[in-house]
């Protein structure tokens, strides 16, 4: 497949070809993708699909620059967030509800984002992406006729790309840089409460250790050592450049 462009507009138009003969992960609906388009798309859908999972939710990623803005799976909507969008947060859908959510962690850095959801594309979700600046989003389907909805946003240039939810990635990934091919086996490290076991002080509440599983999916999909702080079910903040941790408290996370 050719990609618009690479990582800067004025390098040459860049490819992608599946390592896996034939098998594809991800189908482009519409729009061309570019090299920075592709890895948000691929690391994000990855997101919210762990996430959905584990917390058997509706999830929603907002990347920018190959790192999450914000995720959060469905919950509430608050009256800003709703006022802002034009929504009725009484009545919102789970998957719209999920975004808003992940898209409100950063208002700022989610501006022109690339959106990801762990469900199929309905028609509230597709008349909320067609009003925001957003470049594109990844699904693992589309309800009737949202597909010709989201055509229509940036004069058919923005991005509409299905994910294949059965694509199993090959155990290793690799990538090549200056002359050099990095090697490494994908984490493959499960989330569940297991992993939260050990609890050093104290009982971990349900909500806590569900925001705990969220934000070690996040922090898998940072491209830096990081702390995510969160809360409610949605990532508030993540900061890089330090030991990676997340934490969930009511202290870090008021």
């Amino acid at each position: 497949m050719d990609l618009r462009y690479e990582i800067n507009p004025q390098q040459a138009a860049a490819t992608t070809a599946p390592v896996q003969l034939g098998r594809w992960p991800v189908r482009v609906l519409q729009g061309n993708p570019s090299y920075i388009n592709m890895l948000d798309a691929l690391n994000s859908w990855q997101l919210v699909l762990e996430a959905s999972r584990v917390l058997n939710r509706p999830a929603a990623a907002s990347f920018k620059h190959v790192s999450p803005a914000g995720a959060a799976v469905a919950g509430p909507v608050d009256d800003v967030t709703a006022k802002l969008y034009g929504i009725d947060r009484d009545s919102v859908g789970a998957l719209t509800s999920a975004y808003l959510r992940a898209r409100d962690a950063d208002p700022k850095s989610s501006y022109g984002d690339f959106a990801a959801v762990s469900h199929p594309v309905d028609t509230e979700l597709a008349e909320l992406l067609s009003r925001v600046v957003c470049d594109g989003v990844i699904a693992p389907g589309y309800a009737p006729g949202t597909v010709a909805t989201l055509s229509k946003k940036k004069n058919g240039r923005f991005l509409v790309m299905e994910a294949d939810q059965a694509f199993t990635p090959p155990q290793c990934e690799t990538r090549e840089v200056f002359g050099l091919r990095l090697s490494q086996r994908r984490d493959e490290v499960a989330l569940s409460t297991a992993l939260l076991d050990n609890v050093v002080c104290g009982t971990l509440p349900t909500a806590a250790a569900e925001d705990l599983l969220l934000g070690l999916a996040v922090l898998r999909y940072t491209q830096s050592n990081s702390v995510c702080y969160l809360r409610g079910g949605a990532r508030v903040v993540v900061r890089g450049g330090y030991r990676p941790a997340v934490c969930a408290c009511s202290r870090c996370a008021p």
